[in-house]
């Protein structure tokens, strides 16, 4: 909603109203949702990953799975890194939805753009790449978060302050990790000049 109110004042006092739905719906779709998901993820289930597994290292509870025959890793990294790899792309659509729903109603409520020129405008800009590009993204999203949190959780040493320590690390690094694969992603995804907004104009 913050990021609508930046384009519409914008947009409104260059007469191009009729453009604000496709210029939200690209940015939602290419780079908000999935991002700020990401973000979203890292902080809150990485961290919780990062923070049970370098519990459960430091307990020597991974060394009892090791003993009964288990590898930790199949068994305690391998679910949640497919698990976080399936989710990250519902939450994503969800995260888009919800976004371009709330920004047509501010735009509608506060600035007079009818939500049906919104809507209009975002049908005719977005493409069907524009939401895969974002389900790609998500995924490798995902991934880099629970991999570097269980990495970094199956790996904790010191006990208690080992933990922290893990935890704190495996959440700055995934959000390292997630800017510069969004970058690396972006640049592969969207070469040359667009046209996705000359329908919109």
């Amino acid at each position: 909603m913050a990021f609508t109110i930046q384009f519409v004042r914008e947009f409104t006092r260059l007469g191009l109203n009729r453009s604000v739905g496709g210029v939200l719906a690209l940015a939602f779709s290419r780079e908000l949702s999935p991002v700020i998901t990401a973000i979203v993820v890292a902080g809150r289930i990485g961290s919780a990953f990062a923070a049970e597994l370098g519990t459960m290292q430091v307990s020597e509870q991974t060394d009892t799975l090791r003993v009964l025959g288990a590898d930790p890793v199949d068994y305690l990294v391998t679910p949640r890194v497919i698990a976080s790899c399936i989710a990250l792309p519902i939450l994503t659509l969800i995260c888009f939805t919800v976004g371009m729903a709330s920004s047509a109603l501010l735009a509608d409520g506060v600035y007079g753009i009818s939500i049906n020129i919104i809507l209009d405008s975002a049908q005719r800009a977005l493409r069907s790449w524009d939401i895969i590009s974002a389900l790609i993204k998500s995924q490798v999203f995902g991934l880099i978060t629970s991999v570097v949190s269980c990495a970094w959780g199956v790996t904790t040493l010191g006990g208690a302050k080992g933990v922290g320590e893990s935890t704190t690390s495996a959440v700055v690094l995934s959000l390292v990790g997630i800017f510069i694969a969004d970058f690396a992603l972006s640049c592969c995804f969207f070469q040359g000049a667009g046209d996705s907004l000359k329908n919109c104009v």
